[in-house]
């Protein structure tokens, strides 16, 4: 299929979920995950509909950011941020998904400060406690929410989360219920300069089952550009 008919078939899965949630008039917001992919194909993506765009390195995402056009086009880091390239990614991306550290707040705040810019976060919740993932680990996200609020370039949007991989991708439910758990408990909790808006889990081979549990961003890359490309 086409780029633009694996959108659609996205879509069509998409409001299945939801309707099997009885969510059936919530909006997903549906993010092309875009590692790897060539501009010419994301311009396909784009020009079936996508205006919403994850990237895992900043220097692939500048030059993609370069050859396409900027309006009407949301930019998202979903990979690990170094604090290297925070002074590049304040410039280039529209939200930052990966926030899991005082320090990377430190520094985002510092860049954003000399810019004049505020910029949307999500922070990174490791739900599964798994050693070589970032995030913060859920015993720890109200002490780092209840921090962050005291940046002011900075705006908390949500959570975002990359839970095991399975073979069976049912195995994941547990752990996205858990997340919207602690999502709606952060919600209720109220924390000063923190808005819950974004809950951003599910890819590929999971995000009905994301939807199913309460997710209302997904990073689809497979699903709309085929086999990733090594």
């Amino acid at each position: 299929m086409s780029i633009r008919e694996n959108i659609e078939e996205v879509k069509r899965r998409v409001e299945k979920a939801l309707s099997r949630a009885g969510r059936t008039t919530e909006d997903i917001v549906i993010l092309a995950a875009t590692k790897t992919v060539e501009v010419e194909r994301i311009r396909e993506a784009v020009e079936a509909g996508i205006r919403e765009i994850g990237e895992n390195r900043v220097q692939e995402a500048q030059s993609k950011i370069e050859s396409l056009e900027r309006e009407g086009l949301r930019w998202h880091m979903i990979g690990r941020l170094q604090r290297n390239k925070v002074k590049y990614a304040v410039r280039l991306f529209d939200m930052i998904q990966s926030v899991d550290s005082l320090s990377l707040c430190e520094e985002l705040e510092k860049r954003l400060s000399r810019a004049g810019k505020e910029l949307e976060i999500l922070v990174e919740v490791n739900i599964g406690g798994e050693p070589t993932k970032g995030g913060i680990i859920p015993e720890e996200l109200g002490s780092f929410l209840g921090k962050i609020g005291g940046f002011p370039h900075i705006k908390c949007k949500g959570l975002m989360t990359i839970p095991p991989w399975f073979e069976n991708p049912e195995k994941v439910r547990p752990y996205f219920a858990r997340m919207y758990a602690i999502w709606e408990k952060v919600k209720e909790a109220g924390f000063p300069g923190v808005e819950m808006k974004y809950l951003s889990m599910g890819m590929s081979e999971d995000f009905e089952i994301a939807i199913e549990e309460g997710a209302n961003m997904i990073r689809v890359g497979r699903a709309i550009f085929g086999e990733r490309k090594r």
